[in-house]
């Protein structure tokens, strides 16, 4: 039986399946992006494909500090409006 990865949500912080979080990766010309694939060059975080665990992550700073970068507000939009559409 192959073992499934585990990654930790930024938002909720629980471990879950890799399979089961939205991976949001960072390239190296520094944009931001949802990656459906999991396989994207760049630096990555996972969050739970919900609203809550998002805004959690934007409110605590999380996903910058991910980054080590800060993160327009329209980019976190364009974030949100990814994940309402895959609920």
């Amino acid at each position: 039986m192959k073992k499934i990865p585990q990654r930790t949500c930024i938002g909720c912080n629980t471990q879950k399946n890799k399979n089961e979080l939205i991976r949001i990766v960072i390239n190296k010309e520094g944009s931001i992006f949802l990656d459906n694939t999991g396989k994207a060059n760049g630096r990555g975080a996972y969050i739970c494909n919900n609203i809550e665990c998002l805004e959690k992550a934007i409110k605590t700073k999380r996903l910058e500090r991910s980054f080590e970068t800060t993160i327009r507000n329209d980019i976190y939009s364009d974030l949100r409006n990814e994940i309402a559409k895959q609920d």
